[in-house]
């Protein structure tokens, strides 16, 4: 079968798999081995040219967005962009149809459901928003009410205990009984001070001026009498709203979550922030034609702790509770001690070591789409996921209703910094207790825990767990994890009561997966190496054929000449543990002279690009297969700090950014050498972002490694960039100027003595081009000669214009056969 194109609808997904090495991991008992693995390359015989590889990614063929489910699992519906624009059509794909869907009409998109659509416990109902407003429909007559119609944005949707359907507008939160059609406010949050009433200023002429000026004093004692009158109808009404909570001035509502029961709420309140006014960004391509000053995010050198107050509401009585963290284990602990000390010293000063309550707030998640906060489906018991604002702590807590404390369920301590990423939770039925992902193990596994008991781990090896989903029944778990490859990914059950775990897909790609409303079928979003992501569809069995829902890749896409890139395991000289990496070889690659060598460093520096799915990174890998035409190497790999390899890996980078790196970059160089009659004098690298900081270090720190090098939109000095992602890494420069010293390239800018190209967007509101700025003053003062710059006046952190990609690729192309 040709890849791109047409199969027939049911079809069976593989690879052939080339096994090699053996090499094992050593934490967790083993489970897979770090094979060499290539999928099938394309069948087309168009080769890649930069002109196309650069394009508007249009050409390649619009591929499904945000895919979701129908209420009745029959239909599938995504959104696909328009040619040629940037706005999408919804399409819906019934699972019995013969075609990619059919354009759902603009004014049927508020009848389909929506991806957050909630289901009533009976199963009698479903509800949804739909821009913002409430829908609910009727399973079994197909009935569809619309429930709001007003300019406020109803959100939160959730089917209480006793069957009304509440949502949140604004801060108020509101529930509708569905037979009777009342609505109600349950509760409003107000951050602003308790009213009070009528108060004399305290003040020498104030007072004499209630004695002297009857009216003053009748106007004041109207008014008295009007506020405890309005106070005492509150109290004794029973038709009125409920009175607000107010929560304070000068406060922000981080988060704030109604129980089930409609009893109870629990709040996270925060201090608001401002920006600075030096936290902008200048944009010289206006339309109007001035120079723009765009607000920007704040630097990590001038972040201060934000953290949070968490609140135990009563809906009923109106009483608030502060939840106080010193009930969680560690709450005061000096977790940074050596670290101050090590600073301490290099100044000359000692550091005492003492105890003191750290900052606290909700866990924020980068890749989920829960809340840290998670009631129980009965109302009963809450649970919360809170993280301490130095990044070494995560605690996974319930609520004592009758103390009025926090209990804690689980402490996740990271002596580098806990993972922004598998932190899913949620609860199991009955008393049961809860289900959580953590990497205590050094990878991200499933635990279950009753809470009154420990916690017991249900997944074990060298992989990681993502995904978690627990069925309607609440015995089982389905999980997407990369058990039998680090860069292949699969979807798994497992079975709570006899911890049975079954693999349900045998793909040879990447993936994601919805579960049907009924949980008779799997949705796949699927991809390979060379086959961007389309929609297939399974029964929910191990073993089921997997039928091919979506053919959105283009003609013209289907015609390419592309190789896919092998997956190899580089020896390490640091450890045990290979670097994953994706290898492309020229024809004929070990004869004739040595080879010229590429190496492309990926972005973010916790993100996994050497595994076998479609790649974010689609234009690099047109570039490689221009590469490779022209009989370079590339590899490209997934460094120490590489999502997918467990905690080790990632962790490796702690306080050190771009030496652990640097030394994969030193093996992968050598690994070439050794293995693809590659020349060691003539390899370049690239990457841009993490990658470009990447380039910077390499060309700085091992200067004679690479004859050339490319950085884009690079990290020059990392107390320049955000607070979220440094911090975790390097704490804070006020904290840690050692880390920043050691990982920071400006501080290494001497040692660059081969061709540097510095490709830099003025407009990037990540990294700033103040980064750029400031690294090429240092090179100019330090009268460096081998470096120039490309600048790109309109374009942001991820270009936008088709032209500044083509401009940026022409010149990395131009500088390595040049240099090379």
């Amino acid at each position: 079968m040709k890849p791109f194109a047409k199969p027939a609808l049911t079809i069976a997904l593989s690879s052939l798999l080339t096994f090699s090495s053996c090499l094992l991991f050593a934490a967790e008992p083993q489970t897979y081995q770090t094979a060499t693995v290539q999928g099938p390359s394309t069948q087309g015989t168009t080769l890649m040219t930069m002109e196309q590889a650069m394009a508007h990614p249009d050409w390649i063929g619009r591929q499904s967005e945000a895919s979701y489910w129908s209420a009745d699992s029959k239909t599938v519906y995504f959104q696909r962009k328009q040619q040629g624009s940037e706005l999408r059509d919804t399409f819906a794909r019934p699972l019995d149809g013969n075609d990619s869907g059919t354009v759902v009409a603009l004014n049927e998109l508020d009848n389909i459901g929506a991806e957050d659509q909630r289901f009533s416990a009976d199963g009698q109902f479903v509800a949804w928003t739909f821009e913002g407003q409430v829908f609910v429909k009727a399973l079994s007559s197909g009935k569809i009410t619309q429930l709001t119609r007003n300019s406020a944005q109803q959100q939160d949707l959730q089917f209480l205990t006793d069957g009304r359907l509440s949502w949140r507008q604004g801060w108020n939160f509101l529930a509708v009984n569905l037979q009777s059609g009342e609505l109600k406010q349950l509760a409003s949050l107000k951050t602003e001070e308790q009213p009070k009433a009528p108060q004399i200023a305290d003040s020498y002429l104030a007072r004499e001026q209630h004695k002297l000026i009857a009216f003053i004093a009748l106007e004041h004692k109207n008014a008295t009498e009007a506020f405890a009158q309005q106070q005492k109808l509150q109290s004794q009404s029973d038709v009125l709203a409920p009175a607000a909570f107010y929560l304070g001035k000068e406060k922000r509502i981080a988060a704030a979550v109604l129980s089930p029961a409609a009893d109870k709420l629990i709040v996270a309140l925060e201090a608001e922030s401002k920006n600075s006014s030096t936290d902008i960004m200048p944009n010289y391509i206006t339309a109007d034609g001035n120079i723009a000053a765009q607000p920007v995010r704040a630097r990590v050198h001038d972040q201060k702790p934000e953290p949070q107050q968490l609140w135990l509401l009563d809906v009923k009585s109106g009483e608030k509770t502060e939840l106080a963290y010193s009930s969680l284990p560690g709450f005061d602990e000096d977790v940074l001690a050596s670290v101050k000390a090590e600073n301490a010293k290099r100044d000359g000063k000692t550091y005492q070591s003492k105890k003191a309550p750290r900052d606290i707030a909700l866990l924020n998640d980068w890749s989920w789409d829960q809340s840290a906060i998670r009631w129980h489906a009965d109302g009963s018991q809450v649970a919360v996921m809170l993280k301490a604002w130095d990044n070494k702590d995560r605690w996974l807590a319930t609520v004592d209703f009758k103390t009025k404390k926090l209990l804690n369920q689980h402490r996740l301590h990271d002596d580098a910094w806990v993972n922004y990423d598998f932190n899913n939770f949620g609860w199991l039925p009955g008393e049961q207790g809860l289900y959580f992902l953590s990497e205590e193990s050094g990878y991200s596994h499933l635990y279950t825990k009753a809470l009154n008991g420990k916690a017991k781990k249900l997944t074990a090896g060298t992989f990681e767990v993502s995904q978690p989903v627990l069925n309607k029944a609440g015995d089982a778990v389905y999980f997407r994890a990369n058990i039998k490859h680090p860069g292949i990914y699969n979807v798994y059950k497992m079975e709570l009561a006899s911890g049975k775990q079954t693999q349900l897909t045998q793909l040879q790609g990447n993936l994601t997966f919805a579960l049907s409303p009924d949980e008779q079928h799997i949705l796949l979003r699927y991809s390979t190496s060379v086959m961007p992501e389309e929609l297939y569809l399974m029964a929910n069995q191990a073993g089921s054929t997997v039928k091919r829902l979506t053919f959105t890749v283009s003609p013209e896409f289907s015609q390419m000449k592309l190789q896919a890139p092998q997956v190899v395991a580089v020896p390490s000289s640091h450890g045990e543990q290979p670097v994953f990496a994706k290898l492309y070889l020229p024809k004929d690659y070990q004869q004739g002279e040595k080879r010229r060598a590429v190496i492309f460093n990926h972005g973010a520096g916790y993100l996994q690009n050497s595994d076998l799915g479609w790649s974010n990174y689609f234009r690099e890998f047109f570039f490689h297969n221009i590469l490779i035409e022209q009989g370079y190497v590339v590899l490209d790999m997934d460094y120490r700090a590489s999502k997918g390899y467990g905690r080790d890996w990632r962790t490796a980078i702690y306080r050190q950014m771009g030496t652990p790196e640097t030394q994969d970059l030193v093996d992968g160089v050598k690994y070439l050498v050794a293995n693809f009659n590659v020349d060691e004098k003539r390899v370049g690298t690239y990457g841009g972002s993490y990658g470009g900081f990447m380039t910077f270090m390499a060309m700085f720190k091992e200067p004679d490694l690479f004859k050339a090098g490319s950085a884009l939109r690079p990290v020059a000095d990392w107390a320049y960039y955000n607070h979220p992602y440094t911090s975790n890494i390097l704490n804070t420069p006020e904290v840690d100027p050692i880390a920043y010293e050691r990982s920071s390239p400006i501080y290494f800018t001497q040692g660059l003595k081969n061709q540097l190209l510095i490709n830099a967007p003025m407009v990037d509101d990540n990294v700033f081009f103040q980064d750029v700025v400031r690294i090429v003053q240092r090179l100019i003062e330090q009268e460096k000669d081998s470096f120039e710059t490309a600048i790109f006046p309109v374009e942001p952190h991820g270009f936008r214009q088709p032209s500044s990609w083509l401009d940026e690729y022409r010149r990395i192309y131009k500088l390595f056969e040049r240099e090379l």
